[in-house]
C-alpha cells in the first residue's frame, strides 16, 4: 500500500512524537490510532457501559462520531462537535482503553475505520498493530523500542506536565501492566512485522529518529 507509513510500538517508545513530526514533515494526514481506542474508552465511560456487553459494546463503535480535526496546527480528537484530546488522556482512559482494545469486535470495528481513514494514502498511521493487521501491506512499517526505564521517565514527565500526581514507580508498574496486556492479548497483540525497521530510541531524540525514518524512506532530510 503505496504512501501508506505503519509506526508500531509500546508506550512510551516516542510514536506519538515521532509520528507527528514526520506527518508534519511529509504533509502527510496523522493517523492516531491510540486515541481512537480512547475515544471509544471514554464514550463507553460516559455511558456506563458494561464492557462485557459485546452487543452494546459493538453498536458503541458502530455508531462513534469518531473526526480528528487540525486545531492551531496540532491534530485534535472529537466526539461529535466536542474536542476530547485532553479528556482521553487520563490515567483512567489509560487503563480502559488498553481492556477495550483487546476486545475482537472493538479491535475489528476499529480496524475497518482505520482501513477507511487510511485509503486514499499519503499516512503515518501509529498504534501497536499497523505493520501486522491494519495496514499488513505499508509501503514502509518501523517498530521503535526503548528502555523500560526510559519509557516511564517519558511518560512520567508527560503526566507531570499534565498536573497529574503520579510517582515514576507506579508508572514504570503501569507500562508493566500495559506491556504485558498489548504483547499477550489474543487479537492482534503488540509484536513487530516481518518486514519492520526497528529502531532503538532510547538514546535518541525524536528530530534524530524522524531522521533514520526519512533516510530509510529516502525523502532526505532537512532542518528547517
Amino acid at each position: 500500500m503505496r504512501s501508506v507509513i505503519a509506526i508500531d510500538g509500546p508506550a512510551g517508545s516516542g510514536k506519538s512524537t515521532v509520528s507527528r513530526l514526520l506527518a508534519k514533515h511529509l504533509g502527510y494526514f496523522y493517523l492516531d490510532t491510540g486515541a481512537m481506542y480512547r475515544a471509544v474508552a471514554l464514550r463507553s465511560a460516559r455511558e456506563g457501559l458494561d464492557i462485557s456487553d459485546e452487543t452494546a459494546l459493538k453498536r458503541l463503535c458502530e455508531n462513534l462520531d469518531l473526526q480528528f480535526r487540525l486545531k492551531d496546527g496540532e491534530n485534535r480528537t472529537y466526539l461529535g462537535n466536542e474536542d476530547v484530546s485532553a479528556a482521553i488522556r487520563s490515567p483512567e482512559m489509560d487503563g480502559l482503553s488498553s481492556r477495550l482494545s483487546a476486545l475482537k469486535q472493538v479491535r475489528e470495528t476499529m480496524r475497518e475505520l482505520q482501513r477507511k481513514l487510511g485509503s486514499e494514502g499519503r499516512v503515518v498511521a501509529e498504534g501497536r498493530d499497523m505493520g501486522t493487521v491494519v495496514f499488513p501491506e505499508a509501503e514502509f512499517k518501523f517498530f521503535l523500542t526503548a528502555d523500560l526505564k526510559i519509557r516511564a521517565e517519558r511518560r512520567y514527565r508527560e503526566r507531570m506536565m499534565r498536573g497529574e500526581p503520579v510517582t515514576l514507580e507506579n508508572v514504570e508498574r503501569e507500562m508493566i501492566e500495559r506491556d504485558e496486556q498489548d504483547m499477550n492479548r489474543i487479537h492482534s497483540p503488540l509484536r513487530p512485522a516481518h518486514d519492520a525497521v526497528p529502531i532503538d530510541t532510547s538514546c535518541l531524540t525524536p528530530e534524530q529518529v524522524m531522521k533514520v525514518m526519512l533516510e530509510k524512506i529516502g525523502k532526505g532530510y532537512s532542518e528547517t
